[in-house]
């Protein structure tokens, strides 16, 4: 099975790994051999991508047999590969916030979709901007309220990326896309497929960066988010056959595994791009690249859709890092990093100062593979069960190395080994031979709720105690999509 080639206006860069470095440069109108000022201080750039609603298990760093992810495979290669990385609370807004903030959800009351998150954070955007960097976000937002298809004004909202902006607030419409360029209120329309377009402003942004200055560039696509199949033809390359079906999953719906692997090729092929670019401009060697994603995707596993609930296919997502010199190369991790510690960490490793208020861990370290020391559980949550997670219970716990405990307002609810049982098959929360293990667990968890401020209270309370109202029979913040 091979990738089907296009014959798009963006060829040049597919290619470009085929010319001499000084041919490409030039190529791109930019001095050969360029250095940038990251070389020579303690800045490195920071290229931050994240993908939205993709597990773990469909990447091929991570073991997938069938699934094409060339790219990432090399970043793998280059870099280091985290085994354990979580999404605190696992649902785009509640995410975004605490992965810029580094702060938890109850900590800034972003536990819910389509807020408005608070202007008085400091943001990783906000240190790096303090450290000297250029800031630019591209792709999906999340963070700017009810109105998903509005523009965010220069200013505050914008939470410290003031030097390019190519920003969606919320679309999943990835065929008839559009998003809102720097100060213009005007939406501008996408041809073709979005993440395409993104990466080539990503792409215009790195070129456009002056030389004397370390830059920092988060760019959030929305695939392999639903809808699955809302790509173009080039880019459906699996078919029922390619697809392995996961052991937990009894009634797999292949039409939308077979679009939910092709959006992660499509998206795979894109990172190439970026990367491919940071070679030729000689910026590869002085920049942090991630890439991540804000939470997984059920898919039919344990007879679950979507995410907000507490399974890996949810819970557990990829974080791949390469920066040269940095962080090790062709390394599995197993350090257990929660969503709230990346922001701590990318604002360490990038020689910035991190703020007094952050909740999350630096693990710079462990990341540079100076230690292989970390947290000994990570916290994962689901305060309020809104929208497609209606009729879920709300649900506290923690992810080990080796275990989940999950627990609701009813009591103790999963136990699973996860080194044992890596589909999360056999729930023990009630097996003798792990009552020692149970116990253990809810220790941890009741630091995690005193360290966090969770009191574990009813839904309802937490509504009161933010103040929000939401849709009686969706349980979220009523939104609306009103474009331009």
């Amino acid at each position: 099975m091979s990738f089907r080639k296009s014959t798009s206006r963006r060829s040049f860069l597919q290619n470009t790994a085929g010319l001499g470095l000084t041919a490409a440069v030039s190529t791109l109108g930019c001095a050969s051999g360029r250095r940038s000022i990251a070389s020579r201080n303690k800045h490195p750039n920071l290229v931050f991508i994240f993908s939205d609603q993709q597990r773990t298990g469909e990447l091929g760093c991570y073991g997938h047999p069938t699934i094409q992810t060339p790219n990432l495979d090399r970043l793998a290669r280059e870099g280091t590969v985290f085994d354990n990385c979580t999404s605190c609370t696992p649902v785009c807004t509640p995410y975004r916030a605490c992965m810029l903030s580094g702060q938890y959800p109850l900590h800034t009351g972003m536990f819910l979709n389509d807020l408005l998150m608070p202007t008085d954070i400091t943001t990783v955007a906000h240190a790096l901007r303090n450290e000297g960097y250029r800031t630019g976000y591209i792709g999906k937002w999340h963070l700017d309220g009810q109105n998903r298809g509005g523009f965010t004004p220069p200013g505050p909202r914008r939470q410290g990326f003031d030097d390019f902006w190519a920003v969606a607030n919320c679309n999943h419409n990835y065929m008839k896309a559009y998003y809102y360029r720097d100060n213009n209120p005007e939406p501008v329309w996408v041809k073709g497929y979005e993440p395409d377009a993104q990466t080539d402003l990503a792409v215009e942004f790195l070129r456009s960066n002056p030389q004397d200055q370390p830059f920092c560039l988060f760019v959030s696509y929305a695939p392999p988010h639903n809808p699955y199949n809302e790509l173009p033809k080039s880019y459906q390359i699996y078919g029922p056959d390619d697809i392995i079906v996961r052991p937990n999953c009894p009634e797999p719906n292949l039409d939308d595994l077979t679009g939910y692997q092709a959006h992660i090729t499509a998206l795979d092929r894109n990172v190439g791009q970026i990367m491919r670019t940071l070679d030729v401009l000689g910026e590869a060697e002085d920049t942090l690249i991630v890439y991540t994603s804000d939470h997984g995707d059920m898919l039919g596993s344990h007879r679950q859709q979507r995410k907000q609930r507490p399974w890996d296919e949810s819970v557990r997502i990829p974080l791949i890092v390469r920066c040269p010199g940095r962080i090790p190369k062709n390394r599995r991790c197993r350090t257990l990093v929660n969503t709230p510690d990346l922001m701590p960490t990318l604002v360490s490793l990038c020689g910035g100062e991190i703020p007094q208020n952050v909740d999350g861990d630096d693990l710079s370290k462990a990341w540079q593979g100076k230690t292989n020391s970390g947290p000994d559980s990570a916290y994962i949550s689901n305060i309020i069960s809104f929208s497609e997670a209606r009729g879920l219970p709300e649900w506290r716990g923690v992810r080990t190395d080796h275990y989940t405990y999950v627990c609701t307002q009813d009591g103790p609810w999963m136990l699973f080994d996860n080194q044992n049982d890596p589909y999360q098959m056999e729930n023990q929360i009630d097996a003798p031979q792990f009552r020692e293990v149970r116990r253990k667990l809810e220790h941890q968890l009741d630091r995690w709720l005193d360290r966090t401020g969770d009191t574990f209270q009813a839904p309802e309370d937490y509504l009161r105690q933010f103040g929000y109202e939401v849709d009686p029979q969706w349980k979220h913040i009523p939104y609306v999509n009103k474009i331009g």
